[in-house]
């Protein structure tokens, strides 16, 4: 939802923040990497279970995240390697956000909970995927209730809650964000399905 209504009018709001970074000479794969690095960060304190550190870098993250595409545009090199290597370090992000939360639980958990965060990531990877695959086969997949703006903005929350009424919210919020992320992905293959078979019927 956000990455399609909201993206657009974030991007314009900071075409003058990029504009002023390409002039320093920091290019967008400049800040994609910081991105990571980043994400990288946030994923080691939250397997150390620093949440509240986490919290705070897992916001700075978002910062790089969305100053990348103005950078681009800014100085005029948006192109699809640029593309590429934007949707390769959002699935990196994701992976690494996720593989820290399953360190976490991992290390201070019984059970299997720290199979949560496995599942969110499988799932996210599905839609992702689902959207990657039919726009190369020339149908629209965006959409859904959990794409990747809303599990970035859900998860700070769950972070947060986490520090101030306990750990427990946390848990609550990751199985709330894999329920949402499964219809995110029904919603997706059945918007593709409708696509398809509609198209099939004309070639008839």
């Amino acid at each position: 939802m956000l990455d399609g209504n909201l993206r657009t009018a974030v991007d314009r709001a900071l075409i003058p923040i990029g504009r002023a970074l390409q002039r320093i000479g920091i290019t967008a794969d400049v800040v994609t990497v910081i991105g990571i690095v980043m994400s990288g960060a946030a994923a080691v304190a939250i397997g150390r279970g620093n949440l509240l550190l986490g919290f705070i870098l897992l916001i700075l993250t978002g910062i790089p995240d969305a100053l990348d595409g103005a950078v681009a545009k800014a100085a005029g090199t948006s192109s699809k390697r640029g593309a590429f290597f934007d949707s390769v370090s959002d699935r990196l992000t994701d992976a690494l956000l996720f593989g820290g939360l399953t360190w976490h639980y991992a290390t201070t958990q019984p059970g299997h909970l720290m199979m949560l965060p496995v599942a969110v990531m499988a799932s996210a990877q599905i839609i992702s995927y689902q959207r990657a695959k039919a726009e190369l086969l020339g149908y629209e997949a965006k959409g859904g209730v959990m794409e990747r703006a809303e599990r970035f903005i859900v998860l700070a929350l769950g972070l947060l809650l986490s520090v101030i009424i306990g750990e427990d919210a946390l848990l609550v919020v990751l199985w709330i964000m894999l329920s949402l992320t499964l219809v995110t992905a029904i919603q997706r293959f059945i918007k593709v399905w409708i696509q398809a078979t509609a198209e099939q019927k004309n070639e008839r």
